[in-house]
């Protein structure tokens, strides 16, 4: 079973800044070079009503649909999961594709194969991934399942394609 061995606190000040950088990036129309392996999400504040942007790291990506799959590293807690649980209408651009899309959260079942397919594809960054969200695995399939069991994952499934 995964072990819990910290919280991760929402990012502040510089950290934050930091986090936000990939989001500059494809208001240059530099998204590109993050390639599939990132997805700028534009969602709408969930109280204010106004479009917010996260960017966020793809577990998978669907070339022939355009869909992509991500995880909530700061489980329920991050500003993105909520606005989209209130409104699941986004707009999603990866590399330099924009597209209208819905959000709709994945079984806990679902969430736990993709996590661990997304393991077998990118095992250093599956460590990374878990070791920032505050969890120890002991590497085994069950474990890398339990963990998918836990994080809220979503899939963003677009509705049309945008140049």
């Amino acid at each position: 079973m995964p072990e819990r061995i910290s919280v991760p606190k929402l990012p502040r000040g510089l950290s934050r800044l930091a986090f936000r950088f990939p989001i500059w990036l494809y208001r240059v129309h530099l998204g590109w070079l993050l390639g599939h392996r990132f997805v700028l999400l534009t969602h709408t504040g969930r109280k204010s009503r106004l479009l917010r942007h996260s960017v966020l790291e793809v577990v998978r990506y669907d070339k022939l649909t355009g869909a992509c799959i991500v995880a909530s590293g700061w489980d329920t807690k991050s500003d993105w999961f909520l606005n989209v649980t209130a409104n699941p209408i986004i707009v999603i651009q990866i590399r330099n594709k924009r597209s209208a899309a819905t959000a709709k959260r994945l079984s806990p079942e679902v969430g736990a194969q993709e996590l661990l397919d997304y393991s077998h594809r990118h095992p250093l960054a599956l460590r990374e991934l878990v070791k920032f969200m505050g969890y120890r695995l002991n590497g085994t399939q069950d474990d890398i399942c339990a963990l998918g069991r836990m994080i809220p994952m979503f899939v963003f499934t677009p509705l049309s394609v945008e140049g």
